[in-house]
């Protein structure tokens, strides 16, 4: 199979987008597929020019007012047309499409290209956070737009599947996300940091992510009420300084990767998550891969995640109130973390990435048979490939 794949971000930046664009392309590589990466110039022209199988096009972009890690291409859809042309995909998958994803959807439709879109940012309610709520159901209308026209959207949780629907969205598939159990293992637990975290014996109660507006890790500061915690804050992002200022007592660790992220989750005895606009959020089934028991909003991908009263706790959204009980209850019984610890292992272990990329591989057959013309070009490629040279 040949993949071409919109991203609106790519490595060298960091987030949820690129990481599951990363895991699909090791799939690809692995079932020997060929794969074209089409992605926003890096800044300063950063970032590899190849990743496993795929090559990696990277088109011209701006930095994101307030946060320049953050790329925008704003590139005609005649030049990714000339992408995908060339390249001659047998579908157009679409990584939380918005900007580049919408010049993506209309390039492979003019192609005559089966497109699968992958919604993954709650993107327009990001306004209000923003104050610039004014602009959500234009942001909305854009959403649609690119929905739409997508051979399959595929939403990772059943709130973002209902959302979707909500606004007409149509063809919604459920397609959430794995987890490398091998990294994020308790075994990972590193006494050492423990001890160099909590030096008198408290209990570490922690947040990993990006640190910026949307997240509200600044809710995190209620958790002062409670007595016997070391706050630990494991990421970084443009809130970061505010964030230090507002939390003097915490522990900022910077932004972590691989290993030592796996040992920092593994090192908490509670996971918090406050942001109420995720989609899915992978950070809480990492946690819970390294058996660290989870409380979050009941909002978006943490429904689905959490099993309230049995992995964790979900609490209201904008019920702080709630946030520190949920907390406070898991902080004072260790016989509870250790029985949420054990449910939430077993929640997970089989969310492996080959399963839910296997699945992935599912819907690119399906929005290639429902597409007549992709139908009989991969038809006819398959029978040249099986006559004997």
């Amino acid at each position: 199979m040949r993949v071409a794949l919109l991203a609106e971000s790519f490595l060298p930046h960091a987030n949820g987008v690129t990481n599951s664009l990363l895991r699909v392309i090791e799939h690809l590589s692995a079932r020997g597929d060929e794969a074209l990466v089409i992605a926003p110039e890096a800044k300063r022209s950063a970032g590899p020019v190849r990743y496993g199988v795929a090559r990696v096009v990277r088109l011209p972009a701006f930095g994101w007012p307030g946060y320049d890690d953050v790329r925008v291409s704003l590139s005609r859809v005649s030049r990714v047309a000339r992408e995908l042309d060339a390249f001659g995909p047998d579908v157009v998958h679409l990584a939380s499409p918005f900007m580049l994803g919408w010049a993506g959807v209309r390039a492979a439709e003019q192609l005559g290209l089966p497109s699968v879109a992958v919604y993954q940012t709650e993107v327009p309610s990001y306004a209000d956070r923003y104050r610039v709520g004014w602009g959500e159901p234009l942001l909305w209308h854009r959403v649609v737009q690119i929905h739409a026209r997508a051979g399959l959207t595929l939403a990772p949780s059943t709130y973002a599947m209902d959302q979707l629907r909500g606004v007409g969205v149509p063809r919604l598939r459920l397609w959430p996300r794995g987890v490398d159990t091998r990294r994020f293992d308790p075994a990972r637990r590193d006494d050492a940091l423990r001890a160099a975290w909590a030096r008198d014996g408290d209990v570490v109660v922690g947040y990993a992510g990006r640190l910026a507006v949307e997240k509200r890790v600044e809710d995190l500061a209620r958790l002062a009420e409670l007595d016997g915690i070391r706050l630990v804050i494991i990421g970084d992002g443009p809130e970061r300084a505010r964030l230090e200022a507002l939390l003097p007592e915490a522990i900022f660790t910077g932004y972590l990767r691989g290993n030592a992220l796996a040992a920092a989750l593994a090192s908490l005895d509670v996971f918090v998550h406050c942001g109420e606009l995720e989609t899915f959020c992978q950070g809480i089934q990492e946690a819970q891969s390294s058996g660290v028991p989870v409380v979050a909003p009941r909002r978006g991908g943490p429904i689905d995640l959490v099993d309230h009263g049995a992995n964790g706790f979900l609490y209201e959204p904008g019920d702080l109130n709630g946030m520190v009980a949920a907390v406070s209850a898991l902080v004072g019984d260790p016989g509870v973390r250790a029985a949420f610890a054990a449910s939430a292992l077993a929640r997970v272990e089989s969310r492996t990435w080959g399963s839910v990329c296997d699945l992935l591989m599912d819907y690119y057959d399906e929005a290639i048979a429902a597409h007549p013309e992709a139908s009989l070009r991969r038809a006819a490629t398959q029978r040249r490939e099986e006559v004997p040279s």
